[in-house]
């Protein structure tokens, strides 16, 4: 695993001028998320970071207002409806996720990691010793806006095989690897592959072993 101390100076670095580089973009779906139906344009969640403390993500909102009254925390859908239409541009692309750039650049979480579950998501789906062995390893690094899970993990596969993502990535952690997420993700965004249940690019290596 590379130096913890250069990870995170790598992503003050990046986030620092991604939010500067992105801050047109930034204004321009703040305004068409208004502009659909007038309700909020970012979207607060507790997740889980570093050494399992809370900490609230920011996003922009892809979803009706107050979506979850009714449901209590549920995970969106292949053509959920509670999903706006600019919503699902958003998540299609995972810029609804821009916003995260804050929480990088804070210390919530970092460019490369573990995708941060909701609380309620590791209480409900951590029953087995296995399930709380790999929810355990995955919270010794900050949580990540993309990795290993987010891109290669089929989208509804059970939690514990995409926590074998995770500890894979944990135990292979490089600046080069980390490099290399980036680049496959900002392909995914390109092609607004991120919202499929498919492999999202046919072309890129598969590691559908590492879940098994």
């Amino acid at each position: 695993m590379h130096s913890l101390f250069s990870k995170r100076l790598f992503d003050i670095f990046l986030s620092f001028f991604g939010i500067i580089i992105a801050l047109p973009a930034w204004l321009l779906i703040s305004l068409l998320i208004f502009s659909e139906d007038g309700g909020p344009i970012y979207y607060l969640q507790d997740r889980v970071g570093k050494n399992g403390r809370i900490f609230k993500i920011i996003k922009f909102r892809s979803m009706i207002s107050r979506a979850e009254d009714t449901t209590g925390p549920l995970q969106a859908g292949e053509n959920d409806s509670r999903v706006t239409k600019i919503g699902m541009m958003l998540r299609k692309t995972a810029m609804d996720e821009l916003p995260q750039l804050v929480n990088i650049f804070k210390g919530d979480m970092s460019f490369v990691g573990p995708r941060a579950l909701r609380p309620a998501e590791i209480q409900a789906r951590t029953g087995t010793t296995t399930d709380l062995v790999h929810a355990e390893f995955r919270h010794l690094i900050r949580p990540g806006l993309t990795g290993m899970a987010q891109v290669f993990a089929p989208t509804d596969i059970e939690i514990e095989k995409k926590f074998r993502y995770d500890r894979w990535y944990i135990r292979n952690c490089r600046l080069p690897l980390d490099l290399w997420l980036i680049a496959v993700s900002f392909l995914i965004t390109f092609r607004a592959r991120w919202e499929t249940r498919q492999k999202k690019l046919r072309f890129i290596k598969d590691f559908t072993e590492i879940g098994k």
